[in-house]
């Protein structure tokens, strides 16, 4: 632990933060030809580390960058996954998005905390052991991949390929917080159907809107009912984030003075491991069982809703004194000096990840935790340089555990 402290203290800072910029500057929005072109530039940075590396195709023109670093043998093997695509930018950056700007305290830049910081976090560890001369045992893997926001289709590609390892970190922005629990994510629709009067014959229709009105906040409160705790049930969470109401299915809205007849409601849940998507929407019919019981007459359907050729995500869990667990902890607290938080850590908890993916699909057991995250798709989106380095350090010292340091 002390080699493996000594060199994660004298790691390369101007480099690390050279190779995080390099990435930040090429534009790789998902779904575009510019995430092919980085994940075959991060291909070859890898490749001039001396890994062995492959761009594993996934759908269409799209691939995935795959680095394995191999062992000298006797040891466990250790994967890190992070997505290369990004969100498109939005209005009010001050920044070039895809400048790399570094100052005093953050690196910025689209998609640096979401999350090329943890992608690159991985790749410099790896380096600096590799310039130090140092060999593990077991292997290092890092998989780069595409796709992540179109339901993690690059990790469940290279998962269904047969990519395996005995243990994995996924490097989506946790602000360094140990993640053991995160939620499965459902979205759906709901349509309320009144029945309309003109206003001044208002008691004898059935209001939509004043239903919804009713409806909304308590499906806002729900959680579900098959939660095997109540750490699962803290990642339980329902959203409604849009809403119409007017007359008819089409909606018109030039008859202000009569009794809205139609609302469709659309939202999404969050549910966690053992907890299934049938139960989550039978817990929302019952919801509207009992609004259709105070509002005599509305009628109300709820229909799931799902991403043709998309996958979903899985929710993802881990005991919290698993080995890979331990193992960062204990890299933390000798980086940090205080211990790691660990848990169904909020908001982390209620993201969709690919390490969803890698558990559910890939049966491995591992955890979520990467550099990043308060500033998180946002204008400005940025990191705190000092995250971003000590998350390289935790990274250096988990590999030299797991993996075993020659």
């Amino acid at each position: 632990m002390s080699e493996a402290l000594d060199l994660a203290k004298a790691l390369n800072r101007s480099e690390c933060l050279d190779i995080l910029s390099d990435v930040v500057s090429h534009k790789s929005y998902s779904e575009t030809e510019g995430e092919r072109k980085l994940a075959e530039h991060v291909a070859s940075i890898m490749e001039k580390m001396g890994l062995e590396v492959e761009l594993m195709p996934v759908v269409g023109n799209r691939v995935n960058a795959i680095g394995r670093w191999r062992g000298t043998g006797g040891g466990k093997s250790l994967l890190f996954n992070g997505h290369l695509d990004t969100n498109p930018v939005t209005e009010g950056w001050t920044v070039d998005p895809w400048g790399g700007l570094v100052d005093d305290e953050f690196i910025y830049g689209i998609g640096v905390s979401n999350m090329k910081a943890g992608d690159m976090a991985s790749l410099c560890a790896v380096k600096t052991l590799i310039d130090s001369g140092k060999r593990l045992k077991g292997d290092v893997i890092l998989t780069y991949v595409i796709g992540e926001l179109q339901g993690g289709i690059g990790t469940l590609a290279a998962v269904n390929s047969g990519l395996r390892a005995d243990y994995f970190i996924n490097s989506e922005p946790s602000d360094l917080q140990a993640i053991t629990m995160h939620a499965a994510a459902f979205t759906f629709t709901i349509e309320l159907e009144g029945i309309t009067r003109h206003l001044s014959k208002r008691e004898a229709g059935v209001d939509a809107i004043m239903a919804a009105c009713a409806l909304i906040p308590e499906l806002n409160e729900m959680t579900f009912s098959d939660a095997p705790s109540e750490e699962h049930r803290s990642v339980n969470r329902v959203h409604v984030g849009v809403v119409h109401g007017a007359l008819g299915k089409e909606l018109h809205e030039w008859r202000p003075p009569q009794v809205a007849d139609y609302v469709r409601i659309k939202g999404s849940g969050r549910y966690g491991p053992g907890q299934t998507r049938e139960n989550a929407v039978n817990d929302l019919r019952k919801k509207l069982d009992e609004l259709e019981a105070r509002f005599p007459g509305l009628k109300a359907t709820v229909t799931p809703e799902t991403r043709k050729g998309q996958p979903t995500m899985p929710a993802f869990e881990v005991a919290k004194d698993a080995r890979i667990v331990t193992a960062l902890n204990a890299a933390y607290k000798a980086v940090r000096g205080k211990d790691q938080p660990t848990g169904a850590i909020a908001p982390p908890a209620y993201f969709g990840t690919d390490a969803g993916h890698l558990w559910a699909v890939g049966g491995m057991e591992g955890v979520v935790c990467g550099p990043g995250g308060k500033y998180n798709t946002m204008p400005d989106e940025r990191v705190e340089i000092d995250e971003y380095l000590d998350m390289i350090r935790v990274y250096l010292m988990t590999m030299a555990d797991i993996c075993e340091m020659e």
